[in-house]
């Protein structure tokens, strides 16, 4: 993808940010020392407008005010009433402008970045729309209804210089980076083989009839972008990102009598023979399970998506396990680890997210290329299992 980096519009906004006073309390001849500055100070804050009054968009707003580096500044719906009342009921502070307008909060000066939580289908107009104006992009999953709608919003952040970043919340979470240690261990972890993921709930007749995740022309992709987009992206993730030759739906999807996926799974095949299946639906139990299977090794852990605790989140890791003598138990068993943070996962994304923005806001730097590389292919794989599904259930190639 082409990369345009417009610096000098990026710098223009330095002109905003105020430099912290000095104070003193001695006399005049003794050393001064500056202020101590707070995090949520207004001058370091990344200013976020929130575009829509999704269900989801309530608990990004709890972390934008969770986190240390971001404010709250605007949010916008169609319905000037329903803006205001989300912002009642979500603790907007009482300076943020309430907008009954999408276009209203593009427009605003000020604001830095916006969550995005719109239906699918409406995500390409208003993420080009919103790079197009200036606005650091935290996007909701799935990003986009294919690859091709996903090029045209990355192209534009990064022709207009933004960030881009989706709401893949489980990724900042500090026990990701911890299970990533024991995965990329040659003596604990070994060569990967393996991987199984599971993402199910299990949805009411309402949601299953009503829920814009279940309609054609908001949410077509249905389970799989909802809940196969966390599996694909855990599969990637365990796979250090690369990406299988191809993929296989499973015979037994289900979908509704307008086309859209209520239940799913694929199974991933790389060229060096390793293979991942995963499995999202609508219609069981909640389930969120990752296992990874190396050579020395096994990764276990049943609350990948949202951990059972906010503060707190564990994984299993098992290295050269084996029977007993007698093979009546294990003699090697697998230990528990367990991870705490400050912060809940949503919150460290919204904080990840404003340092990134913050720093080419102050130094000009250019957006970080991770975050949408690894979104992208994503978005590949979720478009192969779903061509995979439409040519029933024939091998796919995925593209690049």
């Amino acid at each position: 993808m082409p990369t345009r980096h417009s610096l000098s519009e990026i710098l223009t906004v330095l002109s905003t940010l105020c430099a912290p006073k000095i104070k003193s309390t001695h006399r005049r001849l003794s050393k001064k020392k500056k202020t101590k500055k707070t995090p949520k100070m207004a001058d370091a804050a990344i200013r976020f407008g929130i575009i829509g009054c999704a269900e989801i968009a309530r608990k990004v707003s709890r972390a934008i005010t969770l986190a240390p580096n971001a404010k709250l500044a605007a949010v916008g719906s169609r319905s000037h009433e329903k803006a205001a009342r989300f912002a009642a009921e979500n603790n907007f502070p009482s300076d943020a402008k309430i907008y009954g307008s999408y276009e209203a909060v593009l427009d605003d000066p000020n604001v830095d970045a916006v969550y995005v939580p719109l239906p699918t289908s409406l995500h390409v107009r208003w993420a080009v729309l919103a790079a197009q104006k200036k606005k650091h992009l935290l996007l909701e999953k799935p990003v986009a209804l294919n690859a091709v709608e996903f090029d045209a919003i990355v192209e534009a952040c990064e022709s207009n210089g933004v960030q881009f970043m989706d709401g893949t919340m489980w990724m900042h979470n500090p026990r990701t980076a911890k299970m990533k240690e024991f995965l990329s261990d040659k003596q604990r972890f070994g060569q990967l083989k393996s991987i199984q993921t599971i993402f199910t709930f299990a949805a009411d007749p309402d949601f299953l009839k009503n829920d814009i995740r279940v309609k054609p022309d908001l949410d077509a992709h249905g389970a799989l972008g909802d809940a196969g987009w966390y599996c694909i992206r855990s599969i990637l993730w365990v796979a250090d990102y690369e990406l299988p030759k191809t993929v296989i739906a499973l015979h037994g999807a289900v979908l509704n009598d307008a086309g859209v996926i209520l239940s799913c799974g694929a199974s991933l095949h790389w060229d060096d023979g390793k293979v991942a299946t995963f499995h999202c639906s609508f219609f069981s139990h909640l389930t969120m399970d990752t296992t990874a299977i190396g050579t020395k090794g096994t990764l276990h852990l049943h609350d990948f998506v949202i951990p059972f605790q906010e503060k707190e989140a564990s994984f299993s890791a098992g290295t050269e396990c084996w029977f007993n003598e007698l093979v009546s138990g294990w003699e090697t068993r697998p230990s528990k680890h367990t991870v705490t943070t400050d912060l809940p996962q949503d919150a460290l994304m919204v904080k990840e997210f404003s340092s990134l923005v913050e720093t080419i806001k102050v130094k000009g730097s250019k957006p970080e290329k991770k975050w949408p590389t690894i979104s992208r292919k994503t978005q590949l794989v979720l478009d192969a299992v779903k061509a995979s599904i439409e040519k029933g259930f024939e091998p796919v190639e995925v593209g690049n």
